[in-house]
């Protein structure tokens, strides 16, 4: 039986649940492209964070990405974090430094490459669907942007709106809509954040992070209220490039 090559620069992504993801395929295929036969990628699914100091302790892991639900449970395992991923609380890449375990967020970089080309004059306010660790770094970049942005919760909390508490109103004057949960992503497509979709209008633009199904439930009733709209799939391959020079550039 011929043996099978050891590939000795490995990458992996953290997280529960994630047979459906992205990151194994693109950075794959990517490493084939480019010729590095001696690079893998693979899916890391674990119960709990506690499981990834095992992973940790394996042979040839140069970095790693991380996704639901660990982007924050991940930083007291970390040596230091850099200043964007500090400020955000939240990480979803890992660098294996000679000087330690170092967190990055590169989702704000991925976010904001794939929302400027869709910016218009009347996106000033925001309405951010879920209050997890994406939706950090999704707040960190409209900050930037100086728009203005509320989240929007199951669960009541100081300067934070339940589902129930958008009305006409409310959704007149936040043109912009990101959803920051996992509701709507396959098996389970006919899910969406419960909005009042009957406000939503050619001004809006309704931004969705899940990129399978192309198109939610959540973009579908969007589009046919006459509103823009963009799934995650750009901001993907905006946040996995940055990875790739992250886990490349010499510390």
């Amino acid at each position: 039986m011929e043996k099978k090559e050891r590939k000795e620069n490995r990458y992996g992504l953290l997280g529960k649940n994630i047979g459906y993801s992205f990151s194994q395929g693109y950075f794959t295929k990517k490493f084939k492209d480019l010729g590095l036969a001696d690079h893998s990628y693979q899916n890391f699914d674990i119960e709990t964070i506690s499981k990834v100091e095992d992973i940790l302790q394996q042979q040839g892991i140069k970095g790693l990405n991380v996704t639901i639900p660990y982007k924050q449970e991940i930083i007291p395992y970390l040596d230091r974090l850099d200043p964007i991923a500090q400020k955000i609380g939240a990480v979803n890449t890992i660098k294996i430094a000679p000087k330690g375990l170092i967190g990055y967020n590169t989702d704000a970089h991925g976010f904001k490459t794939a929302l400027l080309p869709f910016l218009k004059a009347q996106h000033v306010k925001a309405l951010v669907l879920g209050t997890g660790g994406a939706s950090k770094a999704i707040c960190f970049v409209l900050d930037e942007l100086d728009i203005k942005h509320t989240y929007v919760s199951r669960s009541k909390k100081k300067n934070q709106l339940l589902y129930d508490e958008l009305d006409e109103s409310v959704m007149q004057t936040h043109t912009l809509i990101i959803n920051c949960t996992p509701v709507g992503t396959y098996p389970n497509i006919e899910d969406r954040p419960p909005i009042p979709y009957q406000y939503v209008g050619e001004k809006h633009l309704l931004f969705d992070l899940i990129y399978n199904p192309e198109k939610t439930r959540f973009l579908t009733l969007g589009e046919q209220k006459g509103a823009a709209i963009c799934n995650g799939k750009t901001m993907l391959v905006g946040q996995a490039e940055k990875a790739w020079e992250i886990w490349n550039t010499p510390d």
